[in-house]
């Protein structure tokens, strides 16, 4: 039976030759790339995640050639430092049709890494066949060092030694006690630049990161059913 992960595409294929029509995979380096952080990297994928276009700056900044890039997996530029729980996530909102945003480290042909804001979108053309693009862009080093590492390397811990699913329950409750979902929590970085949303803290005013007191938006969930009071005070002992 084949891996359910395989599903996702969030492991690489057995035959790395056949995935990455080469005869060698990058090994990843701790450099990182250096590049024109003005540019819109641009590709188009089957509804398999197959390389159908991808434009000029993409192909600048990952270091493929194109004819190495066409028809191949578009995990040809992934980062083994990418938990797999992101891509499981990913291709459960394709599959409903949804897009999806993301931050993503990538890796280029020489082994350096990058960091993008990848915001892919579901395209069905007049035949009914589906179609997905991305556009990725450079997103803030703070954003990443302070928010998205520290988070991924702990998913990615989790991953190696319990499985995704404990992964995915890890980043469940962390996005939980933000009130929000994944989606959201990568859109409010992207938008405000670090960390700003609301955690629970039952001993303390609700606040952000920065401490600074917010209004919480009314959601059911497992956290806010332990610190939330509904409104009612509890009543004074005489």
């Amino acid at each position: 039976m084949q891996n359910q992960q395989d599903n996702y595409n969030i492991t690489p294929m057995d035959n790395e030759q056949k995935l990455f029509g080469l005869s060698y995979r990058p090994t990843p380096s701790d450099r990182e790339l250096e590049w024109d952080r003005s540019k819109v990297l641009l590709s188009k994928t089957d509804s398999k995640g197959n390389i159908l276009y991808a434009n000029e700056a993409f192909i600048d900044v990952c270091g493929y050639d194109d004819f190495e890039l066409m028809d191949k997996s578009h995990n040809i530029v992934r980062h083994p430092d990418m938990p797999k729980v992101v891509f499981k996530l990913l291709w459960e909102s394709l599959n409903k049709g949804n897009g999806f945003h993301s931050i993503l480290k990538n890796m280029s042909k020489t082994g350096r890494y990058y960091w993008v804001f990848n915001d892919l979108k579901v395209i069905i053309d007049d035949k009914g066949d589906t179609f997905y693009t991305g556009t990725q862009k450079s997103i803030g080093s703070e954003i990443i060092s302070n928010s998205i590492e520290p988070l991924y390397k702990k998913l990615l811990q989790i991953e190696k030694a319990s499985g995704v699913q404990s992964s995915e329950n890890y980043l469940l409750g962390f996005l939980e006690e933000r009130n929000t979902n994944y989606v959201g929590y990568i859109d409010n970085l992207h938008k405000v630049g670090y960390d700003n949303m609301v955690t629970y803290n039952a001993s303390t005013p609700e606040s952000t990161s920065e401490g600074k007191e917010v209004n919480i938006p009314k959601k059911k969930g497992f956290f806010s059913g332990f610190f939330a009071d509904n409104g009612k005070s509890t009543p004074k002992k005489k």
